[in-house]
């Protein structure tokens, strides 16, 4: 049984692989490119629905943690800091290489933070503010908290809009690849796109273990119980705000690693990252793969997230995915898996009825 709820990562490995052979024999690497990024939205999807499917709570802000990582790891790569090179902090983070030394056309210094410490700082950074934001917020309940989540979110779209340091509207260019090891980085050369494509898909495989192992475990019960009745896991002697909280900080770090890889790939991040309709597009995929179903939203996640990346949906984008969160749920509550569209039409009418 153990052994079991690993197959579908090795269905997915077999995916990945046979996508690649199949986009490269038939002349169309070009897919790749949309397949990457697919993948790192994907990312945070399956992080909000450890939130919404199995702790049973609504988050509108997570467009503004995937913001914060892309956001802080584009920033301390791309700004320069010749002006605190005289600071001792600054000095010991050259001593040990998380310093990056150049010289513009001019001759003068430029002086940026490694890749592995800006990401360092991005994960930091977010831990820091989702603890802050989850303790106030998570003591609230439906609509109540989708609100002040969605407040968090509006929060960090209106900084990064706003701030000279982020770029204001234009956002940040120019970022550099992320060099992982040597000769392995993260970065969007066509050179590299094979490459890319399995550094992204691989971190997702990553993140989808760390979640299955959490589903499984004693935690995940808990957050299955609190979702089912908070009232009752509690008597039961969970504690329930620590558990909800863990989970949001945890999905909030998945956000955060897929818009800073996402931003070194793509080069770049702009405000509309973090704007309210990518949330709601967010809640929507989780939504329609199923809340508690966690292959199913990745499933939903990769194919729609897919086809918007490839204009399929062209400028009716965010009409499609708000009403496609109107429609699941009003007939598919649980998710497009588990549809019965004649069971969902009674439903409808009896509710009618009362």
């Amino acid at each position: 049984m153990s052994a079991k709820k690993y197959l579908p990562v090795l269905w997915l490995l077999l995916i990945v692989v046979a996508v690649q052979l199949a986009t490269s024999y038939s002349g169309k690497e070009f897919y790749l490119t949309q397949l990457t990024m697919t993948s790192y939205y994907c990312l945070l999807v399956i992080g909000l629905c450890m939130v919404m499917g199995y702790a049973g709570q609504i988050s509108l802000g997570h467009a503004g943690f995937f913001a914060i990582g892309g956001y802080t790891s584009a920033a301390l790569t791309t700004n320069n800091f010749a002006s605190y090179s005289e600071l001792t902090v600054m000095q010991l983070l050259n001593r040990y290489g998380c310093i990056i030394t150049t010289e513009d056309m001019f001759g003068d210094t430029i002086i940026n933070f490694h890749p592995w410490l800006a990401f360092a700082a991005a994960i930091l950074l977010t831990t820091i503010i989702a603890f802050a934001i989850g303790i106030p917020v998570l003591k609230l309940k439906g609509h109540y908290l989708a609100m002040a989540t969605l407040g968090f979110g509006v929060i960090i779209y209106r900084i990064v809009l706003a701030s000279e340091a982020l770029g204001e509207a234009d956002g940040i260019s120019e970022v550099p690849a992320f060099v992982l090891i040597k000769g392995l980085s993260v970065n969007g050369n066509m050179d590299d796109r094979v490459i890319n494509y399995y550094i992204a898909w691989g971190i997702l495989t990553i993140g989808a273990l760390l979640l299955i192992n959490l589903i499984n475990s004693r935690t995940g019960r808990a957050l299955r119980a609190i979702h089912a009745s908070e009232e009752a896991a509690s008597a039961m002697g969970i504690n329930t705000a620590r558990s909800k909280l863990y989970i949001f900080v945890i999905s909030a770090v998945f956000a955060a690693v897929a818009g800073a890889m996402l931003t070194h790939y793509n080069g770049g991040i702009g405000p509309s990252e973090a704007g309210v309709m990518k949330s709601v597009r967010y809640v929507a995929l989780v939504a329609i793969g199923g809340m508690a179903n966690f292959w199913g939203a990745l499933t939903m996640a990769a194919t729609l997230n897919f086809l918007s990346l490839r204009g399929m949906f062209g400028s009716y984008d965010d009409a499609v995915f708000g009403a496609i969160l109107i429609l699941i749920m009003l007939f598919a509550p649980n998710g497009l898996f588990k549809l019965s569209p004649i069971k969902a039409i009674r439903q409808i009418i009896n509710r009618d009825r009362r």
